[in-house]
């Protein structure tokens, strides 16, 4: 079996991405079927931390939450993550998989807290960490958390899950004559206004020269062909 091409990598997966075609909440088939991508990655040796948004809680509470103070809306949002980093380690274990869940936010009756050398050693063992809360701070959004404690672990690349399959010149949704880049710089990112991730994450994976490959997923073996250095989605370089 030939090496995979990443050592330690930081995957991005938002909360949207558990519901399936669910309207909220997290849906098992979904869940299951990307633990099942995220084991077969374990298995190649690669070191693995998640950072998980928590958009499809936060969706179903989202209408009592109009015209709530900004602050703590974003609070709200981190909670949510939490969950959904405690529900992404438990279908983990099922699979056989150790994963560790640190918070930004300290609730240490239901989770560790960050703390980056104990999150470094998970990683030499093997285990996968899911990072929960964010970045801990209002106003900077699960992205910018992937972005930070990517550069904080070491982590050679972000891999940004979403529905499409990179990133494309127009949305391929409404425009069927959009194409997608097989790689593209930050700074042709940046002049073109595609929208990889919000601007202070973005800035901070061009500052520390973390590259970003977004990709589907839901198309099967994705995350395993990326991890092995195959042309998987777009890569944003420097």
């Amino acid at each position: 079996m030939t090496q995979p091409a990443y050592k330690r990598v930081l995957l991005k997966l938002s909360g949207e991405a558990l519901m399936g075609d669910d309207s909220y909440g997290i849906n098992r088939a979904t869940i299951e079927r990307m633990v099942a991508d995220v084991s077969e990655v374990v298995k190649m040796g690669v070191e693995l931390a998640i950072v998980i948004g928590g958009g499809n809680i936060f969706r179903g509470v989202a209408p009592g939450a109009q015209g709530m103070d900004r602050a703590t809306a974003d609070y709200m949002g981190m909670l949510a993550t939490v969950m959904n980093s405690l529900a992404l380690a438990d279908a983990m274990r099922q699979f056989g998989m150790t994963a560790r869940v640190m918070s930004a936010i300290s609730i240490e009756q239901v989770v560790e807290p960050y703390v980056r050398p104990k999150a470094l050693q998970y990683l030499e063992e093997g285990k996968v960490v899911i990072f929960a809360a964010g970045t801990g701070n209002p106003f900077f959004t699960t992205d910018t958390a992937a972005a930070l404690r990517g550069s904080e672990i070491g982590a050679e690349v972000v891999l940004k899950a979403t529905k499409v399959d990179g990133v494309y010149s127009a949305d391929p949704n409404k425009d069927a004559s959009a194409t997608r880049y097989a790689s593209i710089s930050f700074d042709e990112a940046i002049s073109k206004h595609l929208q990889v991730m919000d601007a202070t994450a973005f800035a901070l994976c061009r500052d520390q020269k973390l590259p970003i490959r977004v990709f589907s997923i839901v198309k099967p073996g994705a995350l395993s062909r990326i991890v092995m250095g195959d042309d998987e989605g777009t890569l944003v370089h420097v």
